[in-house]
């Protein structure tokens, strides 16, 4: 449970810091997020939108509780990652310009994969259990 734990704040706190590093400069519309918006035929209109979902979605998965918030939170982070991805890839940027962001997506999976094995652990505490009851329930 201890490293679980550990892994999962882990991820958790890298995936939360750059997400909330991406969020601010949406939230201020700088001019090089409008620029980077432009380069890949988005509107700038969108920043802020945007800036503030990511804000309210790394809030979401850092605040104990509301897991069903959490998964709304996951799920909508990793979407405007993948989305962000396929916009940069589509309006023919070079390959490392997004296939870095892959591993954001990566720390976002692995943070929920994480997320998920803390929970179970937190509610069958006994790990000979776990499988027991597994198999008991389906």
């Amino acid at each position: 449970m201890k490293k679980t734990k550990i892994l999962y704040w882990v991820f958790t706190g890298l995936f939360a810091f750059v997400m909330l590093g991406s969020s601010i400069p949406d939230i201020l519309v700088i001019p090089q997020a409008v620029e980077g918006f432009k380069q890949i035929n988005l509107p700038a209109y969108l920043l802020p939108f945007l800036g503030w979902a990511k804000l309210l979605g790394v809030m979401a998965i850092l605040v104990p509780g509301f897991p069903r918030i959490k998964e709304w939170a996951y799920a909508g982070l990793i979407f405007d990652l993948l989305g962000a991805t396929y916009c940069v890839y589509s309006a023919g940027k070079a390959t490392m310009d997004w296939a870095p962001m892959l591993f954001f997506v990566a720390l976002g999976a692995a943070s929920y994969v994480f997320y998920h094995k803390k929970r179970e652990a937190a509610t069958f505490p006994e790990s000979g259990n776990q499988n027991s009851l597994r198999a008991v329930l389906g």
